[in-house]
């Protein structure tokens, strides 16, 4: 038997004799004297077995110091005749042992999903139509539904936002906070600095140039119902508090759910980068591939459309404005706007299908550091001093008053309810809207964290910067409102305030120009990433979706764009808020299933386990060795009788805890794999998928050549029918993928999947 391996009444090492439990010595008598050498006037039976003790103690004592090393996929070590203990764990690994599984290790065939594409698919160029030739009738329905909702679901939409962020923060402080977002020992795949500049991207966009401005001037101008009097310092202040509360913690924990939810489903369970793939636990595998995660997928797919055509529809606004601002072609109307959406449309798709897309992320990078510079010359040529104090003061009146704005709801009467569907409503909803999208940028990036560092990174380091952006554009406006600036009115429209702004600012006549021209780099930029995880959506998780998959995706979006414009007026958001807050109902229920998923898996991860095992290990033995022994003892790891160890009646060998690492082919059937060589059973080799693929691709340009005399279309559809697209980055916020990308070097984020079958 190994040395281990002793009776579980030997599972405790000590400095003194093994007495049996219960037997002391009698009151008043005294230990037996030793000499320097352990001698004294003991037995020679009795000193070689204190002596035999002490040298156990000490070796015990120094291993116990000792770190357990690394782990790594390994078989528990069990006695030879207790070997067929380990037939009952996939591949003979307990699941503590197990440190996690990459999406790129595990074997998956991708193809298009038909049923989800052609669901979503038809749902949508339905409504696209529908819209063009019927706006009335749309905006009808709209309207109805719009109304029912706010008036009906939105206490639910503050619930969502306020339970969203106390879980997040919950978890990130519990135990579960330390899991990676990866596996066991697994550096980040960016560096910190990297990574904050990749979050800071993705909180800078189209909102801070539209958004910034307009929105604290118009709660200056128009205070929320029951809060402060229209332009007093009370209201200056609540303005900037009320904007922050919008565009804060709320939103970015949206965001960090589904991004940390989709990170831990990819990168420590092997799973693809879909929504559906995060509720295996809770709906099953047969469901999560099944009915329940494709629909999953579908609401996921809807709700990222009409949030995204939301954000295109206000960068066409704000081009449209600056257009006729410097053109001095007249007021934008709604044909301007359409053809402003035509444009930017075909610009996106040559970026998609022509290999330029890598030229599009460098120049999103540069538009990252536009948007900063445009931020920065405002606070350097507009009233400094005024904005210097103004921040950190607006910064405290949202902390103070953050409660009583989550708080409000229909309650507190008509008026608030009125201004929470136009404003806060509608921006949970967009928020929510945008989660798959942004989610799947920052789980992108975030490989390697732990939960708590991606957890309180992505809150709170995106919220702070954009605290100062919204703080210096929208004090500005402000400012030059009270001053009596030209162009400043309390009836100006929003697309209107960021352009008035700059006109009052000296030396930059330019400006204008460089701000179209970022605009439509945001709006190119934020349709080419959406329309990407779109892709992956609706082809089982492919990384690299193909190409018409995507211009497919970029054309109902900007269909939808041009619907949701057509149903208020040039320069009105009715139609956009009306549409993203019906569509987001279905993703906020989705949402909150998405927390119960994540702490369900959470509690059976490995590390969780261990802790567990850990916990239970040393309060029993501790117990136990000072009832035995006082202060004398020391920890040795031994068998136990089943049942008596360190599980604590946890049942490790249920599948909750070891179905998720069993090895499978590419069409989801077990296959043997030996952890410790890395070979599979069936022989299966990264190489020869690649060549096989490369086979595959051949095959498919051969076909396409051979039939293109036939019809020039039929050559271009089958090209992009056999995948011949050239690797994509998968997602991000507006430009943040691209300006991810930059910030790395312009390497991808994942890198090649090493075990990728293209079908």
């Amino acid at each position: 038997m190994p040395e281990d391996s002793r009776p579980a009444s030997e599972e405790i090492d000590t400095h003194r004799d093994s007495a049996p439990s219960g037997d002391s010595a009698p009151s008043g008598t005294t230990a037996p004297s030793l000499g320097a050498d352990g001698s004294g006037s003991l037995r020679p039976d009795r000193r070689a077995s204190r002596e035999k003790l002490k040298a156990d103690a000490k070796r015990v004592s120094r291993g116990a110091g000792k770190s357990l090393g690394t782990l790594d996929y390994r078989r528990p070590q069990y006695p030879p005749e207790s070997d067929e203990n380990t037939g009952h764990y996939p591949h003979g690994t307990h699941p503590i042992l197990v440190p996690g599984i990459a999406i790129d290790e595990q074997r998956r065939r991708y193809s298009l999903d038909k049923t989800i594409f052609a669901v979503a698919g038809s749902l949508t160029v339905a409504f696209v139509i529908w819209g063009i030739v019927n706006p009335s009738n749309v905006s009808t329905v709209a309207t109805a539904a719009y109304d029912w909702a706010t008036m009906n679901v939105g206490w639910f939409f503050n619930l969502v936002a306020i339970i969203i962020l106390v879980a997040l923060l919950f978890l990130a402080f519990s135990p579960y906070g330390r899991i990676p977002l990866g596996k066991d020992g697994e550096k980040s795949e960016f560096s910190t600095f990297s990574w904050v500049a990749m979050l800071f991207a993705a909180g800078i966009g189209i909102g801070v140039l539209f958004f910034g401005p307009s929105e604290p001037l118009t709660y200056f101008i128009s205070p929320p119902p029951l809060t402060n009097d229209p332009e007093t310092t009370e209201a200056l202040h609540g303005a900037m508090a009320q904007t922050y509360f919008h565009w804060g913690f709320h939103a970015w924990a949206m965001y960090a759910l589904v991004g940390g939810a989709i990170a831990y489903a990819a990168y420590r369970r092997g799973r693809s980068l879909l929504l559906s793939s995060i509720f295996q636990t809770l709906f099953g595998k047969r469901q999560t591939e099944g009915f329940a995660g494709k629909l999953v997928d579908i609401f996921a797919i809807v709700a990222t459309l009409f949030g995204t055509a939301a954000a295109l529809g206000i960068a066409s606004m704000q081009i449209g404005t600056g257009v006729s601002i410097v053109s001095g072609v007249g007021p934008m109307t709604n044909n301007m706007l359409v053809v402003i959406i035509c444009v930017l449309t075909i610009g996106f798709i040559v970026s998609a299908v022509s290999g330029v897309s890598r030229g599009i992320r460098y120049l999103s990078s540069i538009n990252i550091i536009l948007t900063v510079g445009i931020v920065a010359l405002v606070l350097f040529l507009g009233p400094t001093l005024f904005l210097l104090n103004l921040l950190p003061s607006a910064l405290m009146e949202y902390f103070g008053s953050m409660f009583d704005m989550m708080g409000r709801s229909l309650s507190w009467g008509q008026e608030t309810q009125e201004f929470q569907s136009v404003w806060t409503v509608y921006y949970w909803a967009w928020w929510i809207s945008w989660s798959p999208f942004v989610g799947t940028f920052i789980a992108r990036i975030s490989r390697g964290r732990s939960i708590r560092q991606f957890i309180l990174g992505t809150i709170f380091i995106p919220s702070t910067l954009l605290f100062v952006a919204y703080g210096i554009m929208g004090g500005t406006s402000i400012w030059m409102y009270r001053e009596g600036a030209p162009g400043f009115s309390d009836s100006m429209e929003a697309p209107e305030v960021f352009f008035t702004l700059i006109d009052n600012l000296p030396f930059v006549e330019w400006l204008p120009f460089v701000a179209i021209v970022v605009l439509a780099i945001f709006f190119i930029t934020s349709a080419d990433s959406a329309s990407v995880v779109m892709g992956m959506l609706t082809s089982r998780g492919d990384q690299e979706p193909k190409k018409w998959v995507v211009v497919f995706w970029g054309l109902v979006m900007s269909g939808i764009a041009v619907v949701m414009l057509l149903l208020g007026n040039a320069s009105a958001l009715e139609g956009l808020q009306q549409l993203v807050i019906v569509t987001a109902v279905p993703f906020a229920v989705i949402m909150l299933f998405i927390i119960v998923a994540w702490f369900k898996e959470l509690r059976t991860d490995p590390l969780a386990l261990r802790r567990k095992y850990a916990q239970n290990a040393v309060d029993n033995a501790v117990v136990a060795g000072a009832d035995r022994f006082g202060d004398d003892f020391a920890l040795h790891v031994v068998q136990t009788e089943p049942g008596d160890g360190a599980n604590g009646g946890i049942d490790s060998e249920h599948g909750d805890y070891t179905d998720w690492y069993q090895r499978t082919d590419e069409n989801g059937e077990p296959v043997g794999y030996d952890y410790e060589t890395g070979k599979w059973a069936d022989g299966w080799t990264p190489e020869s998928d690649s060549a096989d693929s490369a086979d595959a691709d051949a095959d498919a340009d051969a076909d396409a050549d051979a039939n293109a005399d036939t019809s020039t279309e039929a050559t271009g559809a089958e090209r992009a029918d056999a995948g011949t697209s050239g690797a994509r980055p998968t997602a991000g916020a507006s430009s943040a993928r691209d300006s991810g990308a930059g910030t790395a070097s312009g390497s991808d984020v994942d890198g090649d999947s090493k075990s990728r079958v293209t079908e």
